[in-house]
């Protein structure tokens, strides 16, 4: 099949073109994103391969169809970005990577709760200014911890294995509990109990109507003071602005972020030579108890690889079935 990836990354391109090559599919690489001014790159393909900032609505798909695209590959889990019901309307299957490396993003999760906790950032700063002073870096044990783990799909179970490991209470709150962290003891809880109970609270859940600002102002209030609040799952899960205040009030003692509710326009680019017109991102960065990374949590060696091989793997069925393992739509997420 003829492929248009958009959103490509030298990365994209070296992992992909391994998983090809067996394959045989022509692609052609794309840095643009998808949006309705960029559709026309796709013309003469059979299919588009898009990433989590491509813009897949449907006045994109009634574009993508009319030029005889059937097929959009997501190389990605979430699928917030495509319009299902467009794509139904419009004879297009919808496919994703639901699953590639859940110990990724856990891992990183991890990494930003020790980082904001011990400052090592902030650390890392001062040695190599010589200061060496500790005033300003006292942190706690994570050991006897509440950690709330909202979302305990294959992600969020690994979160909730790494925190047992340290020690920590894990509470948990997901419509589908997940037998395997019951069995090592994590306790489902109601959203409303994780968050007055918890000194941590980590966000593992997908980006739907129902999570759209999960976390909000009235949710915050229902917080610990100086709570750590961890954010590795879709960006609009927080509702950014209510978080500002909760980091002025001192609701929220430490933010991580690896995702932002309007990171299209940021993340991925090297915008280090331009003026960020984002207020709320560049508020943000003001606060010395925030860190964020710009949506890395996915990118490891071993989740790249299964991206892509999943990707293609997902590409070739549909050529050859006109069927694909991991499609989604309308009827599948009503299931």
């Amino acid at each position: 099949m003829h492929v248009s990836v958009f959103s490509t990354k030298p990365y994209d391109r070296r992992f992909l073109d391994a998983a090809n090559a067996a394959a045989g599919h022509r692609l052609s690489y794309l840095e643009a994103h998808l949006s309705i001014d960029t559709a026309s790159l796709a013309e003469g393909a059979d299919a588009v391969c898009v990433f989590v900032n491509d813009e897949v609505n449907g006045d994109v798909l009634a574009s993508l169809a009319s030029k005889g695209v059937r097929l959009v590959a997501l190389r990605a889990a979430g699928f917030n970005n495509v319009d299902l019901e467009a794509a139904r309307h419009q004879g297009i299957t919808v496919t994703r990577v639901p699953a590639y490396s859940p110990h990724a993003v856990a891992e990183h999760t991890i990494a930003l709760m020790l980082t904001l906790n011990r400052k090592i950032h902030r650390a890392y700063n001062r040695v190599r200014e010589g200061n060496f002073a500790l005033e300003g870096l006292l942190g706690f044990d994570i050991a006897g911890r509440t950690a709330g783990v909202v979302g305990t799909g294959r992600t969020g179970e690994v979160v909730c294995r790494i925190l047992t490991g340290f020690g920590c209470t894990v509470l948990a709150h997901d419509p589908q509990p997940n037998a395997a962290c019951a069995e090592m003891g994590v306790r489902y809880v109601p959203l409303e109990e994780l968050l007055s109970l918890s000194d941590i609270v980590t966000l593992h859940c997908p980006l739907t109507p129902a999570t759209r600002h999960l976390i909000n102002a009235r949710s915050l209030q229902r917080m610990k003071h100086n709570v750590m609040l961890i954010n590795t799952s879709r960006g609009a899960v927080i509702d950014t602005r209510a978080v500002l205040q909760g980091l002025k009030d001192g609701t929220i003692g430490h933010l991580g972020l690896d995702v932002y509710e309007e990171e299209a326009d940021l993340f991925f680019e090297d915008l280090s030579q331009r003026f960020i017109g984002d207020d709320v991102f560049a508020r943000l960065l003001t606060f010395p108890n925030v860190l964020i990374t710009g949506h890395q949590a996915f990118f490891t060696e071993e989740a790249l690889t299964n991206i892509a091989e999943t990707t293609i793997g997902n590409i070739t069925a549909f050529e050859r079935t006109g069927q694909t393992v991991h499609e989604i739509s309308i009827e599948k997420i009503a299931r």
